[in-house]
């Protein structure tokens, strides 16, 4: 299960972060602003190496003692990221991509709203 989930801006800014266990919000923050540096470097890495570019899931950006980061990069630079449990040792890799493929469909419907200008905070209950 996730216990936090990012959307960040193509100017690297939260559009939205929600986490499971609120009393460690501020922990997550920093979880995910310090994971933008490895989404950034996987980035380059992809571009440099001329690989399927249509491939989004970034994967496994590193694993802490309690956590595991993943991410998830569009088309249009907007970052997605997961922060999961590392207690849970059942979730597979296609787990995970099932997870940025409904967040990416969500973000999607969120961008077609005609009512939400893009750039701004996305809120959600």
């Amino acid at each position: 299960m996730a216990v936090c989930i990012a959307v960040i801006a193509k100017e690297n800014y939260p559009l939205y972060i929600r986490s499971v266990p609120t009393e460690n919000e501020l922990k997550f923050h920093y979880t995910v602003h310090t994971s933008l540096d490895v989404v950034e470097e996987k980035i380059s890495a992809v571009g440099k190496a001329l690989v399927d570019q249509r491939e989004l899931y970034l994967g496994l950006l590193y694993p802490t003692e309690d956590y595991k980061v993943y991410g998830y990069v569009t088309n249009s630079k907007v970052k997605f990221v997961i922060v999961v449990d590392s207690s849970n040792t059942s979730l597979r890799d296609n787990e995970i991509r099932s997870m940025f493929r409904k967040l990416h469909n969500s973000f999607t419907d969120v961008m077609c709203n005609p009512f939400y200008n893009p750039g701004d905070p996305i809120q959600s209950k």
